[in-house]
């Protein structure tokens, strides 16, 4: 797809950042990775660009070089008219920069992190009363300024770091996936923040984003894609093109999963996405009758032709350069032989689980059953008790009180036994970042009890069923987002559990890389595997047969996706999102606790 640069014809008075022919290589270990390859681009004034791109695409080191903490090894880069190769510190006392992982000092407390913060962007003593006070109001952090940075939820803690970022007012500001892991209600008060910043400021913004929905919003997006641009402009000048080539279909006989499964690598199919109550299905190109051909056979089949959106042509572009990945069955059926095919039969059972820190309850009276061979949704906004009940579910925390049977096993009594039937995927990927890939491998199938030729076994078909043999060498602390992903859950399928636990497992990952995870997923399930996730991605939680929804340790409402969609039905929004009802769930309750 041939796109128009738009920045091509900006005049230069109105551009806050250019580069022009960035090239960069990194060395790691005894690879050579070339991060940028003669990117070109500009970022014009008062308006929100977006740079999207997957996994390694280059984001970050173009950020940190028009932030002047890194240098390119050819051509150059201008941020608000100053050379950032030369004058780097003139830059970084002009922009703000929030990196992935803002420099929070967590045993301080909010105030005292804004305080450092304004010490050391030389904020005068007479400024900063009014300076944090529309800071505090503007995140709604006023009522917790006491309180340490360390106890508060990930959303108020991208806020705060949002807020020390912005507490000398910048012209330019950098945000590096500012609203990764953190909830949709989070999500939409940073965006909220952000718009204000350049209505009433005039500030420029540069963001990077996993969520292709915030592309969306911007006034400009910069696809970025193994170190190369491969367009730039406004989002409908992307999603203009795909017009004719994206439908929705849906089949009464068929879950949806399953319906995506079939149609996912088929000639012509760009792209194949569960959404809402159909499936989503990209053609590579225009023409109902050729995608209609697809659907032959499927008795009942529906198809009918929806507005594109800019995720279509993000994964076109992509489809391009990096074919969908193909599941293997034999690979599969090694994971999934351990999984007693009696799907319906109740597996997992929590009855009034309690748990208790100090005088706070965490997790207070959660009551649910999980059926064999069910995907489970555990949805909420950040501290909403997920990772707790999660870990409680693993045998990784003893509950305070209340009933909980994994497998037929009662944890309070025997965790041992039932942790040797479940995977776990922690939310932070539990690798160990100075050993290598196989290495990793290696030692996980060795805890699980693995050994002789079936560990080997099982480490060769992890290295080629999750496409690591290529870096199986590679210091895993040294891997992409997505590469860190793959190995993490590997490592936690070598034991062949009846049992995944994963709890935010595409936090921060690409989304060809989640469409490769998913893949994987539903087809261990169509083996009898059972899963529990949470997950901040509205749309990946449609794959979930059922799911519960938490909020301060408690359990709002339980049932199917379109269950739950129902909830948030009314007269002036006839057909919701589950992000909709999601935040209706959610701010309702919070607004009845202020109450």
């Amino acid at each position: 797809m041939t796109l128009p640069d738009v920045h091509a014809i900006t005049e230069p008075g109105d551009i806050a950042l250019a580069a022009d022919g960035i090239t960069k290589k990194f060395v790691s270990g005894s690879r050579e990775v070339l991060a940028l390859r003669g990117v070109s681009m500009k970022v014009r004034r008062g308006l929100v660009t977006g740079l999207i791109g997957p996994d390694g695409a280059g984001k970050t080191t173009l950020m940190r070089m028009a932030a002047g903490l890194l240098t390119p090894d050819e051509g150059k880069i201008s941020v608000l008219g100053i050379d950032a190769t030369r004058n780097s510190l003139e830059v970084q006392s002009s922009i703000g920069y929030m990196p992935q992982r803002f420099g929070l000092y967590e045993d301080l407390s909010v105030q005292e992190n804004l305080d450092l913060y304004a010490d050391l962007k030389g904020v005068s003593l007479n400024d900063r009363p009014g300076r944090y006070r529309e800071l505090m109001t503007m995140t709604g952090l006023g009522p917790f300024t006491s309180r340490l940075a360390g106890r508060l939820s990930g959303g108020m803690k991208q806020k705060l770091g949002l807020a020390c970022t912005l507490v000398n007012p910048p012209r330019l500001l950098i945000l590096d996936e500012p609203t990764v892991g953190v909830d949709p209600v989070s999500r939409r008060e940073l965006w909220s923040i952000v718009y204000r910043l350049v209505k009433d400021e005039g500030m420029s913004v540069l963001l990077s984003t996993a969520y292709l929905d915030e592309a969306e919003r911007c006034d400009d997006v910069i696809v970025l894609h193994d170190g190369k641009i491969l367009g730039s402009g406004p989002p409908n000048s992307f999603s203009g093109p795909m017009k004719g080539r994206t439908y929705r279909v849906s089949v009464p006989s068929l879950k949806n999963r399953t319906l995506q499964e079939r149609l996912a690598g088929r000639p012509g199919v760009v792209d194949a996405l569960v959404q809402g109550e159909a499936v989503r299905l990209v053609m590579k190109d225009a023409g109902l009758q050729e995608a209609a051909k697809l659907m032959n056979g499927m008795e009942g089949a529906l198809i009918e032709p929806v507005a594109p959106r800019f995720e279509d042509s993000f994964i076109s572009l992509l489809r391009e350069d990096r074919p969908a990945a193909v599941q293997s069955e034999a690979a599969t059926g090694k994971i999934a032989s351990a999984a007693v095919s009696k799907n319906g039969e109740t597996i997992i059972e929590v009855k009034d689980l309690q748990r208790r820190f100090g005088d706070f309850y965490a997790v207070k009276g959660v009551t649910f059953g999980v059926r064999r061979g069910e995907v489970f949704g555990l949805l909420g906004a950040n501290g909403a008790g997920k990772s707790t009940t999660f870990r409680m579910l693993c045998g990784l925390l003893p509950p305070s009180g209340g009933k909980l049977s994994v497998a037929g096993v009662d944890l309070r009594r025997a965790a041992a036994s039932a942790r040797a039937r479940i995977g776990y995927m922690s939310q932070k990927f539990s690798l160990y970042g100075n050993l290598s890939v196989r290495q990793n491998l290696d030692f996980f199938s060795s805890a699980y009890g693995l050994s002789g030729i079936r560990r080997t076994e099982m480490i060769e078909w992890a290295l080629r069923q999750f496409g690591l043999a290529p870096v199986a060498g590679s210091t895993s602390a040294d891997l992409p987002l997505g590469f860190k992903q793959r190995l993490a859950m590997a490592c936690a399928l070598m034991h062949a559990p009846d049992i995944i636990f994963l709890d935010e497992p595409t936090s921060g990952v690409d989304p060809l890389a989640r469409r490769e995870f998913w893949r994987r997923i539903d087809s261990l399930v169509e083996h009898g595997v059972t899963v529990l996730v949470t997950t901040h991605f509205m749309e990946e939680a449609e794959y979930c047969d059922r799911m519960a929804i938490m909020a301060a340790g408690e359990i709002l409402a339980i049932g199917s996706p379109s269950e739950i969609k129902s909830l948030a039905r009314t007269t002036e929004l006839p057909e919701p999102t589950l992000e909709d009802a999601f935040i209706a769930l959610i701010t309702g309750k919070t607004e009845g606790a202020a109450a």
